[in-house]
């Protein structure tokens, strides 16, 4: 028989689920997925029950119900002071990576260069090379994560089509500074590139860093397309609502990919993600506040036991370095091993790497409670002994 698609069917199981079931098979506290582990507001949730009995239940139109496209426009004004076009601005996904996948979509011809960010998320390459597209990867180095400008702009030439960013970063919880998105500005402009940017964890921010879109600098809103997520604005990861903001004529075209993707997502809970998008400043900024309280707690711990501790100045994950444990591993056995042995499940950084990526750093999502995060430390603190060398061993 004649072989499926060469790329998908090469494609392993995505790290994701494979330490998600690990975990579920040994009971142990699941820091690796990068999920709350409690529901979202009350009111958000209450609407999209409500909305459920209103008789609104057939087909939205296919860019979004107008509620919640008024309110992506309301939020990019009200937020970042971006003047979007409800009607023709903004196309409703199902999640954030459908988003991803049809801007990226919208924009790549096979053979356009794609230059995107190492350490990534892992959906980014394949559908980048799905496309025909051909990545062009740029490393930040940890443990600083600084951005490095000669190996950006070597990697810019004239058939980049798109820069893919991600600010707030997921895995390593990098903020791109004002000075940063700047260069990065100047080289769209140079080369006349587009610019994807995965912005989901907009909120998600510890001060005193800030979170800057990339559209909001001189010059790029006409060529940016901005993907926002209820999933972790709400903390409601399983409804998989998402947003594209930017301009007409190229949200036009996104509107055509997202068509043949999914078409269109749940009327209810697009209504209720509406609602929630016109909560009070309050809401918003102790988002940033509650969750660097968490990351404080869990990097405190971490130190504790020993671990080097990376910043992260947003998002739901920390990086740890393994190396000063002694553990005789890499960081997919160590990730093995806590789980198995001390009940907690974590993600090897090297994950996020299209290939040799560092070995010795692992990522710990801490968007739990703090009751969890205690008892996670309190797990590892009884797995990691300073006399005994610590080893693979399942």
């Amino acid at each position: 028989m004649k072989s499926p698609n060469n790329l998908l069917a090469q494609t392993g199981t995505t790290i994701f689920t494979i330490m998600s079931a690990l975990a579920v098979q040994h009971n142990a506290i699941n820091l690796g997925q990068g999920f709350p582990d409690v529901e979202g507001p009350a009111d958000v949730v209450q609407a999209a029950a409500d909305a459920l009995l209103d008789n609104r239940n057939q087909y939205p139109p296919m860019t979004g119900v107008a509620e919640l496209r008024q309110a992506v426009a309301a939020a990019n004004k009200r937020f970042y002071n971006l003047d979007i076009d409800p009607n023709g601005g903004v196309v409703v996904t199902s999640g954030a990576t459908e988003a991803i996948t049809a801007c990226l979509t919208a924009l790549i011809n096979p053979g356009d260069e794609v230059v995107a960010i190492e350490p990534l998320y892992d959906t980014y390459l394949p559908v980048i090379k799905l496309l025909g597209g051909i990545p062009k990867l740029v490393r930040l180095n940890p443990p600083e994560w600084s951005l490095p400008h000669n190996e950006l702009a070597a990697a810019f030439s004239p058939r980049t089509k798109l820069l893919l960013l991600n600010s707030p970063m997921n895995p390593c919880g990098k903020v791109f500074t004002r000075d940063e998105l700047n260069f990065i500005a100047d080289l769209l402009e140079q080369h006349d590139a587009y610019a994807v940017c995965d912005e989901v964890y907009e909120h998600l921010v510890f001060a005193p860093a800030t979170h800057i879109p990339l559209m909001t600098l001189p010059g790029m809103a006409a060529r940016t397309l901005r993907v926002g997520s209820a999933g972790k604005t709400f903390s409601l990861t399983g409804w998989k609502i998402g947003y594209v903001s930017g301009p007409i004529e190229l949200v036009s075209v996104v509107a055509k990919a997202h068509q043949n993707l999914t078409f269109t997502s749940a009327p209810n809970l697009q209504r209720a993600v509406a609602l929630g998008l016109a909560k009070p400043d309050e809401y918003f900024t102790a988002l940033g506040s509650t969750l660097a309280a968490k990351r404080d707690l869990l990097a405190a711990g971490l130190t504790r036991l020993g671990f080097g501790v990376l910043p992260a100045d947003g998002s739901y994950f920390i990086t740890a370095d393994i190396a000063p444990l002694g553990f005789a591993g890499d960081d997919m056995a160590f990730c093995r091993a806590i789980t198995a042995q001390a009940g907690v499940a974590a993600i090897p950084l090297s994950a996020f790497y299209d290939s040799d990526g560092p070995a010795n750093f692992v990522r710990f999502a801490f968007c739990k409670q703090d009751s969890v995060l205690h008892e996670a430390l309190a797990r590892l603190q009884n797995w990691i002994t300073p006399v005994q060398t610590l080893t693979a061993t399942a």
